[in-house]
């Protein structure tokens, strides 16, 4: 007997099968790997597992026992704990508070503080998070964020434990930390199932893998070693992707954007850089190095200390958002659902929410142009959507990731800055943003890209520039640069003075 068994678990929504027939059986102590392309039904698959949807038809079994889950709190008394990719967390309540949601120690009907504390900091160092429990949640990073979620979610002591995309933002020790965790629940048998992008994860951490495409579960490997990542791309895409990146070398125009001795927020000394028309240019550098303050503080989203910003040789006074968007800078962020996109309205309201400037210059927006509008570019960037009335939260978040890309054309815009372009969203689609990029900077755009995914940055820029403690340290073209080489220049460097010998026992040991 499988301690979990998915029988024939169909949901459909309006106009879209999110799952079809889906029958998996999974056992306890593995890691079971869930991958495909964004819309594929992986995630559909944990909401019906959750209790956050219930299935239009077939059931789930824990251990022999068939399960009708009516709410989430049906699936955390059966021993459900699932971690999404979006903390679903409350950032005006403290860290302790968040652990302990819904289950907080009260004696006489008063909330005991310091035991409170002391569970938060027991959760809290699990994954060496050097955090106060009374810090309010909402002023973390969304790298600390994450691993408060997924301490909550493990502190219910589930025996099947799903996390969908985890590392997405997390930093690469926090990830190591969290792959020791990970295998710890394996060898306490639990059920643990891992959804991510990121195949190499896939290979390192999990023992079965299983491909879903269209809604539909397309193969499964019982042992991942009997796989490969090129066989695996191949079933999830329905094709094979030679070349991810789709880099084209271009004729490089004059200056779109030069930025010369900026200061504020997050940075540590001057900060001057250019970038030519045409050009794509990749901003690479460890989780605190300065590169989102950076692309802020050129946005206008972040007040200036001092500096000067140029687009196209004309200078620029840019002290918020709007400013920059004016003189034809536009930011696409990385936190796409809380500074992205408005998940409760529509794909057109989305994409025309901003576009005023240029569709209704006179201020009269006709509903006409505002269809003409989004329909060109959800043809133009293949926006997979029902309709245009579609709500954006219920789009995939490579989708999504076009809609605020299609906000940002639907403006006169000559210089684009993205943070993270691709976090979170599958291989596909990741394929189909690399594609745009490369077809703007072929139109002239000047584009400042940061990203943590350093194969990324190799395969997408023209020219590399590398930050360091809120500095730019190096600039690479891109036949300079190696991965081995930008790691070395983006690593902090090591004060001898409190370096390994200053750490060394006392006693010599």
């Amino acid at each position: 007997m499988k301690f979990l068994s998915i029988q024939s678990v169909s949901k459909r929504f309006p106009g879209v099968q999110a799952l079809s027939r889906i029958s998996l059986e999974l056992d306890a102590g593995k890691v079971h790997a869930f991958v495909g392309e964004n819309g594929a039904g992986k995630s559909t698959l944990l909401k019906v597992l959750s209790g956050a949807y219930r299935p239009d038809e077939g059931w789930i079994e824990i251990q022999g026992k068939r399960q009708e889950f009516l709410t989430p709190n049906d699936a955390i008394e059966a021993g459900v704990a699932i971690i999404y990719q979006e903390p679903h967390l409350v950032p005006d309540l403290s860290v302790a508070e968040n652990l302990l949601l819904g289950r907080l120690p009260v004696k006489n009907g008063v909330i005991r503080k310091k035991a409170m504390e002391a569970e938060a900091e027991r959760l809290l160092c699990m994954f060496e998070e050097n955090i106060s429990p009374w810090t309010k949640l909402g002023t973390l990073p969304i790298s600390q964020r994450q691993m408060i979620e997924i301490a909550k979610a493990l502190s219910r002591n589930a025996q099947i434990i799903a996390f969908d995309e985890p590392t997405s933002s997390l930093t690469e020790k926090e990830t190591k930390k969290l792959f020791s965790i990970i295998r710890e629940l394996k060898s306490q048998g639990k059920c643990v199932i891992y959804v991510s992008h990121r195949l190499q994860e896939i290979f390192e951490v999990c023992d079965t893998v299983t491909v879903f495409r269209d809604g539909k579960l397309i193969q499964r490997w019982e042992d991942i070693r009997e796989t490969n990542t090129d066989e695996i791309v191949n079933r999830m895409v329905g094709r094979s992707i030679k070349d991810i990146y789709h880099y084209t070398p271009r004729d490089l125009g004059g200056p779109a954007l030069e930025i010369e001795n900026l200061m504020g927020p997050g940075l540590s000394s001057p900060i001057s850089l250019s970038v030519a028309k045409g050009e794509v240019v990749g901003l690479f550098g460890l989780i605190g190095a300065g590169r989102t303050e950076l692309l802020k503080l050129i946005y206008g989203a972040e007040r200036l200390q001092s500096g000067t910003i140029r687009v196209c040789g004309k200078e620029c006074v840019i002290h918020n958002p709007g400013m920059a968007l004016r003189n034809g800078i536009a930011f696409c962020p990385e936190d796409r659902k809380k500074e992205g996109i408005i998940g409760i309205r529509t794909v057109l309201e989305n994409i025309n929410i901003s576009s005023s400037r240029t569709l209704a210059p006179l201020g009269i927006m006709h509903k006409t142009r505002e269809i003409e509008n989004a329909q060109n570019f959800v043809n133009m960037l293949s926006i997979k959507t029902p309709s245009l009335s579609q709500k954006a939260e219920n789009l995939s978040g490579g989708n999504q990731q076009k809609v605020i890309l299609a906000r940002l054309l639907s403006e006169h815009v000559k210089v684009l800055l993205f943070d993270e372009p691709t976090r979170g969203i599958d291989v596909g689609a990741k394929s189909e943003v690399y594609a745009i990029i490369m077809d703007l900077a072929a139109k002239g755009f000047g584009i400042l890209l940061v990203s943590s995914d350093l194969p990324e940055v190799l395969g997408i820029s023209d020219r590399i520039l590398v930050m360091r403690e809120g500095s730019i340290t190096a600039s690479l073209s891109r036949s300079e640069a190696t991965e081995e080489g930008i790691m070395k220049l983006a690593l902090p460097i090591v004060n001898m003075a409190s370096g390994p010998a200053a750490c060394a026992d006392p006693a010599g040991n």
